[in-house]
């Protein structure tokens, strides 16, 4: 478990750098909000679609090669970048292949550490929604020290130094997972299994998905606010930069203190989540983390209330991924998690490609202020009417069970007759 957290921990705080660098790059070198907004969508494009598809792989390769894999072609595409801005040889078409490289291999290698999170907390013998806490506090603590540092050195150094700590972290990450995770970990497909086609493996995942009404809702929903975030985090948040004159720093500033108190949220929930209702806490803090943002940027307040609702909302925000990943991981059976994780989600992602160019588009339509307000809007009514649908009442139902059983595949014990095991009613 400590292994998996720390490669994840690495892995997640280069994905960060590299996503407050290469849009200050891209600004800061064209002045386009529109260009800015291309470059994201080349990163995030690919890496929806390679993650949709590559779960099948996963499944049957296994994640742990998976991970430290992705990790080594992200490093090397990330320093190809640094490299050829140095050489002054990087004009837009090759920085969009290379941003395009770097999201195929994290679509991958972020679903291969996700999947690996129940195996590693039953070998570790941690209760899986203390495990899946931990992981989000992982993930915060990405957001803390990925945007302090990447922040600080794009002040200090410029985009290229905080690119270079990307490189590092990339690399660092490879070398964690094959190094600290055991070989039987993330194991492969059993034999029978690995025998049928690609295309069976994949249709059995989406059938799993379709049968699953809360899984969907939540695609739905956590798709339209990943759009909204997107849209945020890749245009809205550097144009707003430029214009107040805040810079780079302030950015880094805010998401720091937002991922720092997501890290207390997380702790906090990993500690009493067993005991928490998840319907209501869920979606209070999904109000308080998101629309917020948004509303504090637009009427262009002081530096430290913008601090202090960036802290409210990254506290509560700490809550929200370790309930979403326990209902994944209470609901899909162990030898199907590669295939669903994957599809659900680049489904929810899959609004992000576009946040960048749909909030590039508004800024120069409308103007920042304007597209600050209706971002926070569309965001809290799309969090509150969500909440309203029935299937949303099922988030405590299967707390604590987990997935049809299936015994441990370092126990040696065979696992390919579990067919009956995946149909289980909505």
């Amino acid at each position: 478990m400590a292994g998996l957290l720390a490669a994840m921990t690495v892995s997640l705080t280069g994905t960060r750098v590299s996503a407050l660098a290469l849009p200050w790059l891209v600004l800061t070198t064209t002045g386009s909000a529109a260009q800015t907004g291309l470059v994201a969508f080349a990163e995030m494009a690919p890496y929806v679609l390679v993650k949709a598809l590559t779960g099948p792989l996963v499944d049957r390769v296994g994640p742990r090669r998976i991970s430290w894999v992705g990790d080594v072609v992200s490093a090397a595409a990330a320093g190809a970048v640094v490299l050829l801005h140095a050489m002054d040889l990087l004009p837009l078409s090759a920085l969009i292949a290379l941003v395009a490289v770097v999201g195929a291999a994290r679509g991958p290698g972020d679903l291969a550490k996700e999947i690996m999170v129940p195996e590693a907390a039953e070998r570790g013998r941690v209760p899986l929604e203390r495990a899946t806490g931990l992981m989000g506090v992982t993930e915060r603590l990405a957001q803390t020290v990925g945007p302090a540092a990447g922040g600080a050195v794009v002040a200090l150094l410029g985009p290229l130094a905080s690119l270079g700590i990307s490189v590092t972290c990339f690399a660092l990450g490879s070398v964690i997972a094959a190094w600290a995770l055991p070989r039987g970990m993330g194991h492969r497909a059993p034999a029978q299994e690995a025998q049928e086609g690609y295309w069976r493996r994949f249709g059995q995942g989406f059938a799993f998905l379709r049968g699953e009404p809360l899984l969907l809702s939540v695609v739905v929903m956590v798709g339209v606010t990943n759009l909204l975030d997107a849209a945020f985090s890749q245009v809205l948040v550097f144009v707003w930069a430029k214009e107040s004159g805040h810079g780079p720093a302030v950015v880094g500033l805010n998401s720091s203190v937002m991922g720092f108190t997501a890290v207390g949220g997380g702790l906090v929930a990993a500690a009493v989540a067993h005991r928490m209702r998840r319907r209501p806490v869920f979606f209070v803090a999904f109000l308080l983390a998101g629309p917020s943002r948004f509303l504090i940027l637009a009427v262009d307040a002081p530096v430290w209330a913008m601090a202090a609702v960036f802290a409210v909302g990254g506290f509560a925000g700490g809550f929200l991924n370790p309930i979403l990943g326990a209902i994944s991981y209470e609901r899909v059976p162990r030898r199907l998690l590669g295939r669903v994780n994957a599809l659900s989600d680049s489904l929810a992602w899959a609004g992000i490609p576009l946040g960048g160019l749909v909030g590039g588009v508004a800024v120069a339509a409308a103007g920042l202020a304007p597209v600050l307000l209706a971002g926070g809007a569309v965001y809290a009514l799309t969090t509150s009417l969500t909440g309203l649908r029935p299937e949303w009442r099922e988030m405590d139902r299967l707390r604590g069970q987990g997935p049809p059983a299936v015994p441990a595949p370092w126990e040696g014990t065979d696992t390919t007759d579990v067919g009956n095991a995946d149909q289980r009613s909505p």
